[in-house]
């Protein structure tokens, strides 16, 4: 093969075909139904089935259960009365000093969460040894008490 130029650019023989020319006549093979078959609605204009149909049986996308309710993370509920909250364990707060304060806005610039608006829950897993201001949404009982214990304190926003 030779030098590749705009003025011989050329498909690869055999990875282009020509159009099928349908219903022009018995002689050329598809014509009269055109490919199509006997009646039915695929052979109807505009008779695609839809990729979710399943011959009348209730659909898979019908038959899962949905996600309702406050407590689902796509919950419907949104707003004030969404209670989903990004769960964070003490482990996660070795990377501070002591005597800071962990809030959503520093555990965002930490990367520990994604987004400064998302509800913080601090949870026990883990040991803390230092002593935190820790502002949160919520905190389960154990890790109030493990904070407590290491000399920090708690606040609930």
């Amino acid at each position: 093969m030779g030098d590749i130029f705009l003025h011989n650019l050329r498909p690869d023989p055999g990875s282009r075909h020509s159009k099928k020319r349908v219903g022009r006549g018995e002689g050329s093979g598809v014509g009269k139904t055109s490919g199509r078959g006997h009646k039915g609605s695929k052979q109807r204009s505009g008779g695609q089935i839809a990729a979710r149909y399943e011959g009348g049986q209730m659909p898979l996308h019908m038959r899962l259960p949905k996600l309702r309710g406050p407590h689902a993370k796509t919950a419907m509920a949104i707003g004030p009365f969404r209670t989903y909250m990004t769960p964070v364990n003490l482990s996660r707060l070795a990377v501070y000093a002591a005597g800071e304060t962990v809030s959503p806005d520093s555990l965002v610039d930490k990367g520990i969460i994604k987004k400064q608006d998302e509800r913080v829950k601090i949870l026990a897993n883990g040991e803390l040894t230092l002593a935190l201001t820790i502002k949160a949404h919520g905190f389960s009982a154990a890790a109030k008490a493990k904070i407590e214990a290491a000399g920090g304190t708690v606040e609930v926003l």
